[in-house]
């Protein structure tokens, strides 16, 4: 293999790897809201703290992933194990045990299950910490600092990304909600295992890219008497244990969330003003407010798998050219819309810099935040429309993510992509955990604003749609304004941040 659609070949591996992660990983997050409502029969409320528990968890561990790689591990050992542990997690999701059922007002769930579901959990939050960042940083290793190529390789990437979501989104969603859960999250576990043979398969093609820093090093004793290598794995272990636990208290993830992100940023403020020379420091702090921007971009977004997944399903007419589509299956318009636009972004990127005329990065995550409100904004126009019974014609919440879709074409791969250019070259691998600790954040954030849709149901269903409609409509319309004002405002001081880029677009 000499290339990869005119990329180095490299691409092609890390792309297949990622597409089938993200199958699995996708697959599983189509299903675990709907799962946690309709199978446990948690209420909306703590169906959205126990989803954005481990949605802000999946977003952790790559900071601490990405500088173990960085410092020992290397890369190509870092997704080994990730992915690893990765089909553990998610083979073990399938293990479904019988039904919550509710008596009097009590409901009663099996013990052994939910643990079993909340360790599984653990294993994926874990295994996504060692794998996310550092394929992500293998991809941008693949091009030289001035390639123009890379914009449009992280884009090409991404479209991986999206086409294991769809897949996934598609298939586990159609299963799980239609034959049982376990088919569905099972379906997700073998992605899972196909991903980690592909990598297996292709390292041949990554160049030298991804090896450890220092092998010898990772043959040293450590303090417990184990190679440095062992004591990692080890640690991992501990790491699952930790996730266990923290998955199952959300308000306690809110405090120590903020902790950590408070001493990470501090600790990157300090490397700026104490390690860099000034042009090192301003680019490091664009790529840092940046971050703090996407904060908003992706706590409206990731909507998606909670209180949107949950509109569907209680006031979006599904039939749709005499298809029934699941719930869970909505969710598959993001990636559809990816697929389809990619390769138009991608295209639109190199002609306009071949021109001169590319928006420069600030100027994307502007437009990727307004079209995320916009987004909302649209569904809350269309939800006016809605017939006698609160229905929602499929149109309108197709069109908020087609917004949605466009601006996280802004957003995402040039995120990635641009932490890889503004980011000093030693810690480059810490700062794309830190790209993901944003996430994390905003997971928790959503989670948040997705509790305040919370309605009264009954075994995972609304008592009254119109009542849900009513909570939607407030919600989503707030954020709307909320993401077109953040979004403008980030606009107007665009050009003050690419001046700091110092010739970086």
């Amino acid at each position: 293999m000499k290339s990869f659609f005119g990329h180095p070949p490299g691409l092609a591996i890390c792309f297949m790897t990622e597409t089938w992660e993200r199958f699995s990983f996708y697959g599983m997050k189509a299903l675990l809201a709907l799962y946690l409502a309709k199978h446990f029969l948690f209420g909306d409320h703590a169906s959205f703290a126990v989803f954005g528990a481990y949605a802000a968890l999946v977003y952790v561990g790559p900071v601490i992933g990405g500088y173990i790689a960085d410092r020992y591990l290397g890369f190509r050992k870092a997704v080994t194990l990730g992915a690893i542990l990765l089909v553990i997690g998610h083979l073990g999701m399938a293990l479904e045990g019988a039904p919550a059922v509710e008596s009097s007002g009590v409901v009663v769930r099996d013990p052994f299950y939910l643990q079993a579901f909340y360790l599984s959990l653990a294993f994926i939050i874990v295994g996504v910490g060692f794998l996310k960042p550092n394929i992500s940083t293998i991809v941008g290793a693949l091009y030289q600092q001035d390639d123009p190529r890379r914009d449009s390789g992280f884009t090409i990437f991404y479209m991986g990304i999206n086409l294991g979501s769809f897949l996934a989104t598609i298939l586990c969603g159609y299963l799980g909600e239609t034959y049982g859960w376990k088919y569905g999250f099972g379906l997700a576990g073998l992605g899972m295992l196909f991903g980690l043979l592909t990598f297996l398969w292709g390292q041949k093609y990554l160049e030298g890219h991804a090896e450890p820093p220092a092998p010898d090093d990772l043959k040293k004793r450590s303090p417990i008497g184990l190679s440095v290598e062992w004591t990692i794995y080890l640690g991992a272990v501990a790491a699952i244990g930790a996730a266990w636990f923290m998955v199952q208290s959300f308000d306690l993830l809110g405090n120590m969330l903020s902790v950590f992100s408070a001493v990470v940023v501090a600790a990157i403020l300090y490397f700026c003003f104490f390690r860099c020379t000034p042009v090192e420091r301003d680019r490091m702090l664009v790529a840092l407010i940046l971050t703090l921007f996407s904060v908003l971009f992706w706590a409206l977004f990731e909507q998606a798998g909670s209180s949107m997944t949950f509109f569907a399903d209680r006031n979006v007419d599904r039939v749709v050219f005499g298809m029934d589509i699941k719930a869970s299956q909505v969710q598959s318009l993001n990636p559809m819309f990816i697929i389809l636009f990619a390769p138009v972004f991608a295209a639109l990127w190199i002609g306009l810099a071949k021109k001169g005329w590319e928006p420069s990065t600030p100027v994307k995550f502007a437009l990727g935040i307004i079209q995320a409100g916009l987004g909302f904004l649209i569904l809350v126009y269309g939800m006016q429309f809605a017939d006698g019974n609160a229905q929602v014609a499929f149109i309108w919440i197709a069109l908020a993510y087609l917004l949605h879709t466009t601006g996280e074409l802004c957003v995402s791969p040039v995120g990635l992509s641009m932490i890889t250019k503004l980011s000093v070259q030693r810690v480059v691998g810490l700062m794309m955990g830190i790209w993901f600790l944003s996430s994390a954040a905003a997971q928790y954030i959503a989670s948040l604003i997705a509790q305040g849709t919370s309605i009264e149901t009954a075994e995972g269903q609304a008592f009254d749609p119109h009542a849900a409609l009513a909570s939607y409509h407030a919600v989503f319309e707030y954020i709307g304004y909320v993401g077109v004002g953040v979004g403008i405002i980030l606009l107007l001081t665009s050009p003050i941040l690419k001046k700091r880029m110092h010739g970086i677009h």
